[in-house]
């Protein structure tokens, strides 16, 4: 479950970021980019522990709530990617005075 919530909170924190950028909050834009950094961390972390279990023997059963899970994950790095580059975007517009 740590995959999807935290998934969930980057993906939502990254879409805050664009949000506050296309407002010209670029403090809270940052801020918000950071936490979902900081989410996905955690996620990553969850993704690492099921790893290691793995290697170390102790196989999961692989489920749909587990599938579901990685693709939670993978969607939010994702998001997270690309709400960066529309963050600086937003950045750049906002200097050039567009």
């Amino acid at each position: 479950m740590g995959l999807i919530v935290n998934g969930g909170n980057a993906k939502s924190s990254a879409f805050e970021a664009i949000r506050a950028a296309k407002e010209g909050d670029f403090e809270t834009a940052d801020a918000k980019m950071k936490e979902a950094n900081d989410f996905l961390i955690q996620a990553h972390n969850s993704q690492t522990q099921m790893l290691t279990d793995e290697a170390n023997g102790k196989h999961a059963k692989v489920t749909l709530l587990v599938v579901h899970s990685q693709d939670h994950m993978m969607n939010a790095i994702t998001f997270r990617d690309l709400a960066g580059e529309i963050v600086d975007l937003y950045k750049r517009l906002d200097k050039e005075g567009k």
